[in-house]
């Protein structure tokens, strides 16, 4: 089998230390990550010009989903767990080659330390993860109006109601408030699990969340410091 090998040119600095609570998507949830390139690829020529776009094309490894094998249907949690996709039709991690691509809002571009940075919003990925690369999104060719979202447009689901009470509230950063309330209102549990009784931890900002969620309502039931939150 023909193989080919590719290089990381930066990895993201993200509030998702884990997989569970990362948006399903890119741009749902606007939160801030930071692109950080590696040394190799610091150099200010290569982003010459890219402060003239607003969005973002980037390439990436799911990391933390690399198989020596792979299979040709998948479980898609939108749909259960249960029913069978082809792989090729949904967005699983779990490919012959765990590639990701995810469309993100350009916030800033800053200098510091570790060379110039990129600020990207609305980013699906863990922290730490290795991307390959990254291309200018062009509204002209990229963006389909009419595009139809396959087995997805149906099992579209409205907002969760969240409620932080305000001492716990009162425990988050001010600037992640908003984001952590956006992350939990689009439901980071699995799609087949309802049991209002049952409460999940969700790490998120040097945090750790606990919620319960009783039909379309979750409830944040504490919150410790993990680490300092930046």
């Amino acid at each position: 089998m023909e193989t080919i090998q590719m290089k990381v040119i930066a990895r993201i600095r993200s509030d998702f230390p884990t997989k569970f609570g990362i948006p399903r998507q890119s741009g749902i949830v606007p939160v801030i990550s930071t692109v950080v390139f590696e040394p190799e690829y610091r150099v200010d020529e290569a982003l010459r010009g890219i402060e003239g776009y607003s969005h973002l094309w980037l390439i990436w490894e799911f990391s933390q989903a690399v198989r020596e094998d792979w299979s040709p249907t998948v479980r898609p949690p939108r749909l259960g767990g249960n029913t069978r996709m082809g792989v090729f039709a949904t967005r699983s991690p779990f490919r012959p080659n765990p590639i990701g691509l995810s469309s993100v809002r350009l916030a800033g571009i800053e200098k510091t330390e570790e060379g110039t940075v990129l600020l990207v919003e609305g980013a699906d990925l863990c922290d730490g993860t290795p991307i390959l690369d990254i291309k200018p999104y062009l509204p002209f060719t990229d963006s389909h109006p009419d595009a139809l979202g396959g087995f997805s447009d149906p099992v579209r689901e409205k907002e969760l109601e969240v409620e932080i009470p305000p001492h716990l509230l009162e425990t988050v950063p001010k600037n992640k408030r908003d984001a952590l309330q956006k992350v939990l209102a689009h439901d980071p549990r699995p799609s087949y699990q309802h049991d209002p009784e049952r409460v999940y931890g969700m790490e998120f900002a040097g945090m750790e969340v606990k919620f319960r969620v009783d039909g379309r309502r979750l409830t944040v039931t504490d919150i410790q410091l993990t680490v300092q939150s930046k």
